[in-house]
């Protein structure tokens, strides 16, 4: 039915009204939203991209992204939206497939859905896409929404310790508790996990255990993964419409490329971690490039003929979407932020989100060239970034669960979201929309691109230019002689610094007093990064007739790298005729420190010569 427009409502609200009863039928689509489901000001509503074209908040849809696909199943030109719908509250899982907002028909799951996608499978026409539905251990393929064929992963290898322990309960020679026992204990220690059926079996009460043993003992154990994810990879062409083969994530780490017509297994490759969100690019025949999110945090890069990953990113959080823009990489992480990556793991920018991120998408926007990443977030917003430049924000009234972007009906630029309540909600972007980067949220602020007014030149500047100028032979020869003395100081063991860094030391002294006793201090420091000295000694090496010392040998504490430790020791002066010689300071670490001290009226005069030398 039509909303009918009614006098009492503003004439801009009237208006809006009739421009739905005459555009939105042809999209299939005859329930428009009344004004106070979606408030807003006039201003807002001519400002804003978006046209509201359906809200049902009780849809009872739930699914998330990669369980939404827009399709033309029929090859009329009417797109649908085809929804693996997860059946909450013990519903049992469907596929749905919407006509507008009318669903047009439905069909159960056997199990929960993981993926689903439409491509083509042969060239014969009518070129009518295939739908693939990732469901549990098979991949359920429909053409013309009727079941075309089933493919199922190829079974595992079971546990052989688990297999002898069936067939000694088939040949009654092992009770249900001890095959309980045994049970749980491979399954803590063993590398090949269990069935399905030990895993059920583990799970009973012990009343229950014997009826279940003689039920399923005759059986043969089977291990059956599961799917994770699916994406397709076209084939050799990249047309839109070409052949394309599905790629498949499996529970036990592998990845799997389907021959689109007799559904064999054209490559097999392995993973370190079960993938959850998979991006492809190129051609299967030619070359392509595959990039895999995984549960351990990391995303892994396969090429064609690899059977193992090539490049591997390492992320800080687990990740929560994986979007394609082009070439570049762009991923969500629970820790509320966009990262972007290139195909080698190069990271290019990080956006933080005002909340959780829920899920991603893909917005693409063919006639004017546009591809951005979509993100809903904890707090009701789907923002869309084009790197990390803010593109537009859509409020919704709940959180957005899944999102999909594409030609709906014959409209061609269809925003699709369901929320976390199950609701629908779908909205069209304005043919007149362009999407303007602004917020300033995101980038350098715009002062960075404006221009400074640089000063204008003044004479003293010109003069002090040319002054240094001339002068640069001068700064040239100060360098050189400062190298020559400092090289000349490293030969002559004068420097207080170690030039090696197997002896990692720096000593400096200090003279303090007027005399005849004098108070002298060594500052010690270690100069390595995270090596300790441990065992260092200090002796003082002097004339006894004319200096005294209290103590000419003792051991030094640990030297934690970075830190100055000052030693002190007191010096009396024995000669009354004001005669200096040298005080030596030696180290077990070969470390020489050379101290003159002389008494005079205006105080201690020290002349310190430290060096390295090949004395102990």
């Amino acid at each position: 039915m039509f909303y009918t427009p009614s006098s009492k409502l503003p004439t801009h609200l009237i208006l809006r009204n009739q421009l739905r009863q005459v555009f939105f039928p042809f999209l299939g689509i005859h329930l428009p939203r009344p004004p106070q489901l979606f408030p807003s000001s006039p201003s807002s509503e001519a400002s804003s991209k978006w046209l509201d074209a359906h809200y049902d908040p009780m849809a009872n849809i739930h699914t998330f992204s990669a369980c939404l696909q827009l399709a033309d199943l029929h090859g009329d030109g009417e797109y649908k939206l085809v929804v693996g719908d997860l059946g909450p509250g013990g519903q049992q899982p469907r596929l749905k497939v919407l006509k507008g907002p009318t669903v047009l028909s439905e069909s159960p799951l056997p199990a929960l859905p993981a993926a689903a996608a439409t491509f083509f499978m042969e060239q014969h026409e009518p070129r009518t896409p295939a739908l693939a539905l990732a469901s549990g251990p098979c991949v359920y393929v429909y053409k013309n929404l009727r079941p075309y064929f089933k493919f199922s992963l190829p079974q595992l290898p079971p546990n052989p310790l688990e297999q002898d322990l069936w067939n000694q309960a088939k040949e009654d020679r092992i009770d249900p508790l001890t095959l309980k026992e045994m049970l749980e204990g491979i399954r803590e220690k063993a590398e090949v996990p269990l069935s399905v059926q030990s895993l059920r079996f583990l799970q009973l009460e012990l009343s229950e255990m014997e009826a279940f043993v003689n039920q399923h003992k005759s059986k043969s154990i089977r291990r059956q993964t599961v799917i994770t994810t699916m994406t397709t990879l076209k084939k050799n062409l990249a047309d839109e419409d070409a052949v394309s083969c599905l790629v498949l994530g499996t529970e036990n780490k592998e990845l799997l490329v389907l021959d689109p017509e007799a559904f064999t297994v054209l490559a097999k490759m392995s993973l370190p971690s079960v993938p959850v969100f998979l991006e492809v690019s190129g051609q299967f025949d030619v070359e392509f490039r595959l990039a895999a999110a995984c549960r351990n945090g990391n995303i892994y890069m396969l090429r064609r003929d690899s059977k193992r990953p090539k490049y591997c990113i390492e992320l800080s959080a687990q990740p929560v979407g994986l979007v394609r823009v082009h070439k570049v990489l762009v991923v969500g992480s629970n820790q509320d932020s966009l990262h972007s990556f290139t195909h080698k793991g190069k990271r290019l920018w990080t956006v933080q989100m005002p909340a959780a991120i829920l899920t991603m998408n893909l917005l693409e926007q063919r006639s004017r060239g546009l591809q951005a990443v979509m993100a809903g977030l904890a707090n009701g917003e789907v923002r869309i970034y084009r790197d990390k430049a803010l593109l537009s924000i859509v409020r919704t009234p709940d959180a957005v669960t899944s999102l999909c972007f594409g030609r709906y009906g014959r409209e061609d630029h269809t925003l699709i979201m369901t929320t976390r309540g199950g609701g629908l909600i779908i909205k069209i972007l304005k043919r007149t929309a362009v999407f303007v980067e602004g917020g300033g949220e995101a980038g350098p602020p715009p002062a960075q691109a404006m221009k400074l007014n640089m000063p204008r030149k003044t004479r003293l500047y010109v003069d002090q230019t040319l002054r240094e100028r001339e002068a640069g032979t001068d700064l040239y020869l100060l360098r050189l002689r400062a190298a020559r003395a400092y090289a000349q100081a490293l030969e002559s063991s004068l420097s207080p610094v170690s030039a090696t860094a197997r002896e990692p030391l720096k000593l400096h002294a200090v003279v303090q007093g007027l005399g005849p006793t004098f108070k002298l201090t060594l500052h010690l420091q270690n100069t390595s990064t995270a090596r300790p000295i441990l065992g260092l000694l200090v002796c003082f090496l002097y004339n006894e007739g004319l200096y005294a010392l209290p103590r000419a040998f003792f051991k030094v504490p640990l030297l934690v790298p970075g830190l100055n430790y000052p030693l002190e020791t007191f010096v009396e002066s024995l000669s009354d005729k004001g005669i200096s010689d040298i005080i030596k300071v030696g180290c077990r670490l070969v470390l020489v420190g050379e101290v003159s001290v002389s008494e005079c009226g205006q105080g201690p005069r020290v002349a310190a010569r430290m060096g390295w030398v090949s004395a102990q």
